[in-house]
């Protein structure tokens, strides 16, 4: 499976500019599993404390985040920073961790106002067969705090917990 994933606008359908565009290209590889490869700008915010490595609150940070939503309604979310930090939970439902703080390989690079990730998601921690997903980008800080899609979400605010409306795959 090759896919990629472009976050070209805001998470209520508002179009960004390309240079603020994220691209999030998915891969099986040979060995199986998935994996990911994240180009995104890179918006200096405050780093998490701690090493790279699984970190809880990643969310509050500048982060990029994949949701896989199997058949039955469990959902795999991972979130990737540009430090090295990442977050992978398991969930099966709506806001419903079963797993967290899922240690994964995940290496990252900042490359001037750019940074690059690369991942791998073991194929045990998918949900099967994956039928919908979803990406986001988060960055800034207060009232700057942007949430970005790829496929916008419905309601007054972001909420990123609503597989249902994500696209088929």
């Amino acid at each position: 499976m090759q896919r990629r994933l472009t976050i070209e606008q805001t998470w209520d359908a508002v179009p960004i500019p390309e240079t603020a565009q994220v691209v999030l290209s998915l891969r099986t590889p040979p060995t199986g599993g998935l994996g990911v490869t994240i180009e995104a700008p890179f918006y200096a915010d405050p780093p998490p404390d701690g090493p790279p490595g699984p970190r809880w609150g990643l969310w509050d940070h500048e982060v990029v985040e994949l949701f896989l939503v199997g058949q039955d309604g469990q959902y795999l979310e991972a979130e990737f920073g540009p430090h090295g930090h990442h977050l992978v939970l398991r969930l099966s439902g709506p806001r419903q961790i079963v797993e967290r703080e899922i240690t994964v390989p995940y290496i990252a690079e900042i490359r001037g106002d750019r940074w690059r990730g690369e991942a791998h998601l073991p194929a045990s921690l998918l949900p099967s067969p994956v039928v919908r997903a979803n990406a986001f980008a988060i960055h800034g800080e207060g009232e700057a705090r942007r949430h970005l899609a790829w496929s916008p979400v419905p309601g007054p605010r972001p909420d990123f917990h609503q597989p249902s409306c994500f696209p088929l795959v």
